[in-house]
């Protein structure tokens, strides 16, 4: 395993996973803020009188902010470090969940989402650096898997811990908790974290417009249009679709809306378990890491079969097929910049594809909502079997390295 000098000796393995650690708890706390308003939703929606046009509007705001901050805070985490670059960010984003609880209607909650996914941006871009810092090729589809399971844990924990919440106080305190939260964690960084001096003395930046110039940076983009939006419907609309095609209450919603999830963590440590065990039979570690996500992103085409399912267990055990594919291809896909990129470009590289990200999230986000209140929800899950299938083959023909 590949070690870094920080002038004391060398870092130990125990230290790389207690960095690892800090981004699997920032990537927690990050989708229990996102989360916060999905499973709300049936609550909110119903009280300032929101309907799915509306609310997709609202995703939308988030998603622009999401999309726009994402091209610059790449840049600014390569340019100032982790240390600063994670504090700044969680900073921004937590404050801008408290401020949820002053929402008096769409407008006001679509001004709080905007800066909510301002200052999520700096989330993925932060945690790819990290892992990129800290641990070597044949070890980051693991790491990078189990940052990414926050994600999911985050997503496991909303439903029923936002749920009993709200049951037990009301929606504006449970906003005010979730957002402190994030400043218990950047209390514990600013106290615990240090980067290793290799890293500090790395001088190894890629120029704006070098990177402008890479088909990777550009294709890798492309791919994220088409595969990020999966996870996002599942993340925003699960909850509302157990309530107005299953008529779940809220209670039950707590109680289920968790298993996709749960699923998805699974998937997270899958993806890095399936990477491994194709590295055994040969081949390179671009060439295997393409193999997994591509096995990985066919599971998710069982999003298709869906719409037509009036069985609730039926429809969210389909779900939870799909992401547990889609964070399996997930962990390998977060890894792909750092195999071809100096660790001076990896949060560059992942800021531009994450607004390839917004932008499709963005766009698909008005598609679902209008293709709910027009039609149902069944055409909104055959779009999203299809679309990981799209970006895979647009991963498969990425540049095995760089360009530069």
């Amino acid at each position: 395993m590949e070690e870094y000098s920080d002038g004391a000796g060398i870092v130990s393995d125990r230290k790389k996973w207690l960095v690892l650690g800090f981004a699997f708890l920032a990537n927690v706390i990050n989708y229990l803020d996102r989360q916060t308003l999905s499973v709300m939703a049936p609550v909110l929606l119903e009280e300032f009188h929101i309907s799915a046009g509306t609310y997709s509007r609202i995703i939308f705001a988030f998603m622009l902010a999401y999309t726009i901050m994402n091209g610059i805070s790449g840049r600014l985490l390569d340019r100032l470090g982790s240390s600063v670059g994670y504090a700044l960010t969680i900073a921004w984003w937590s404050a801008a969940e408290i401020l949820h609880a002053l929402s008096r209607g769409a407008l006001s909650l679509g001004v709080f989402r905007f800066l909510l996914g301002f200052g999520e941006a700096g989330n993925y871009p932060a945690g790819v650096k990290l892992i990129g810092e800290w641990f070597p090729a044949e070890k980051r589809s693991l790491a990078s898997g189990i940052f990414n399971s926050g994600a999911a844990i985050g997503a496991i924990l909303a439903p029923p811990l936002l749920a009993w919440m709200v049951l037990r106080t009301s929606w504006r305190s449970t906003f005010v908790v979730i957002g402190l939260v994030g400043f218990v964690w950047l209390a514990a960084w600013m106290v615990f974290y240090r980067e290793p001096q290799a890293v500090m003395e790395e001088v190894s930046q890629v120029s704006l417009k070098t990177l402008l110039q890479s088909r990777f940076l550009w294709q890798f983009t492309l791919s994220k249009v088409f595969s990020d939006p999966v996870w996002y419907f599942y993340t925003f609309w699960f909850p509302q679709y157990l309530k107005v095609v299953h008529g779940f209450s809220l209670r039950q919603i707590g109680q289920t809306a968790w298993i996709p999830f749960l699923s998805a963590a699974i998937g997270n440590l899958a993806g890095g378990a399936v990477f491994s065990g194709l590295l055994l039979l040969g081949g390179t570690v671009a060439t295997t890491r393409r193999v997994a996500i591509l096995m990985l992103s066919l599971l998710m085409v069982s999003a298709i079969f869906v719409g037509g399912s009036r069985s609730p267990a039926k429809s969210i055990a389909l779900i939870s097929i799909a992401t547990f594919g889609y964070c399996g291809a997930l962990a390998n896909l977060l890894a792909l910049p750092g195999d071809v990129f100096p660790k001076g470009a990896v949060a560059s590289i992942w800021g531009f594809a994450s607004m390839g990200s917004g932008f499709g999230a963005m766009v698909f986000s008005l598609v679902t909502g209008w293709l709910v209140d027009r039609y149902s929800f069944q055409p909104v899950f055959m779009l999203f079997g299809i679309l990981p299938l799209i970006s895979a083959w647009i991963v498969w023909t990425l540049p095995r390295r760089a360009e530069l």
